[in-house]
């Protein structure tokens, strides 16, 4: 019997790291897309990848939604021409990821070329086996 539960619980805890890893591989892919549509400035995909209750948080201080953050990317009020991404870290939890990395991005704001250098905090919510940003919070790297 003893060995019965031992195998069941392996099996639980095989499944839920699994589970875990299945996820982290996912949210990572995700990311990935988001870097690409910021950059493309894809209206499309930024629908899909975005909550519709996005709290958008800029490193200088600005807040976007979701519809203004893609107003600006699509209208190239805010255009990221570069995007580069460190140090990336996942954490699951529950629905929930949390992703830390750091970003490396050139950018032409409204015809303007500038660089920025940021420590960004991630929060991606699973909802309907889709992983969707539900707020973004970025500092300046000094």
């Amino acid at each position: 019997m003893k060995y019965l539960v031992s195998i069941l619980l392996l099996l639980v805890v095989s499944q839920i790291s699994f589970a875990q890893s299945k996820d982290s591989i996912a949210v990572v892919q995700v990311v990935e897309t988001l870097r690409t549509a910021l950059i493309d400035g894809d209206k499309t995909k930024l629908d899909l990848l975005l909550s519709d209750k996005l709290s958008y948080g800029h490193s200088g201080g600005k807040l976007d939604t979701k519809s203004s953050l893609v107003e600006g990317l699509v209208s190239g009020a805010s255009d990221f021409v570069t995007i580069e991404l460190k140090d990336q870290t996942v954490q699951i939890v529950g629905k929930n990821a949390i992703v830390r990395h750091k970003l490396y991005a050139t950018t032409n704001d409204s015809g303007k070329p500038g660089e920025v250098k940021l420590s960004v905090l991630l929060v991606w919510q699973k909802s309907h086996h889709a992983w969707k940003l539900i707020a973004r919070q970025a500092i300046k790297i000094v």
